[in-house]
């Protein structure tokens, strides 16, 4: 399965995200391929730091507006089991790419209106996208969620007008995010019993019984014929 967290907006927690799935994938003894595909870096400062304080990490590579090309990524990611891409906000180039080659999009998107509005141009991206790809899936999923507040309330039923489905899963606003890029872990080896490593935990569970079910159903088998390992 190859996952894109993609979206025109940024502060929403894409690189945060890329990477707790990433691990987490890792720590289910996953073959995993992380790409970084936002100039900023992010996840390649992660590695780094990983790497110094002699953590397991999942392979690293950068790519960007160019890696849908045979020879890039549909090449690079054999051997693989999931390939986790953490794309820009704003670099609609790379985005597009991103797309060209993924299964599942992903849509992080935080709770507030402005939030939400900001969706409309990613849409415009991913509607690009399906018209030649009508059968990438795309999610929403709501991140950094203050619950016990109204707008938290009230996210989901406004993230909802959008037309695209949300992931069951929300992921709140925790510290252990930050903390664990620091420490250069995912949050689940990082903080196991945080609220945040729940939480990613279920996000990658549904992500991965949706990849279970997206192959029995191209295999034409029952779910649970297929996937066994997962």
């Amino acid at each position: 399965m190859i996952v894109a967290l993609t979206g025109q907006k940024g502060g929403v927690g894409k690189s945060t995200l890329a990477i707790g799935i990433a691990a987490e994938m890792l720590l289910r003894r996953h073959k995993v391929l992380l790409v970084d595909a936002d100039p900023q870096g992010t996840v390649r400062t992660w590695g780094e730091v990983a790497a110094e304080a002699g953590q397991p990490l999942p392979s690293i590579v950068s790519m960007g507006s160019t890696m849908h090309r045979p020879e890039q990524l549909p090449t690079v990611r054999l051997g693989y089991d999931d390939v986790i891409i953490d794309c820009p906000p704003r670099h609609g180039d790379i985005q597009r790419s991103a797309l060209m080659v993924a299964d599942f999009a992903l849509l992080p998107c935080g709770p507030s209106s402005a939030d939400a509005w900001a969706l409309a141009a990613s849409i415009d991206l991913i509607n690009e996208a399906r018209a030649l790809r009508p059968e990438l899936e795309v999610r929403i999923v709501i991140t950094r969620k203050q619950g016990r507040t109204a707008l938290g309330r009230s996210a989901r039923e406004e993230l909802a007008k959008s037309g695209i489905d949300l992931m069951k899963i929300e992921i709140g606003y925790r510290v252990a995010f930050a903390e664990s890029l620091g420490a250069g872990q995912g949050v689940t080896a990082y903080a196991p019993r945080d609220a945040a490593a729940a939480e990613t935990r279920a996000l990658v569970s549904e992500l991965l019984l949706w990849e279970k079910k997206h192959r029995a159903s191209e295999a034409g088998a029952q779910p649970d014929q297929v996937g066994r390992r997962r």
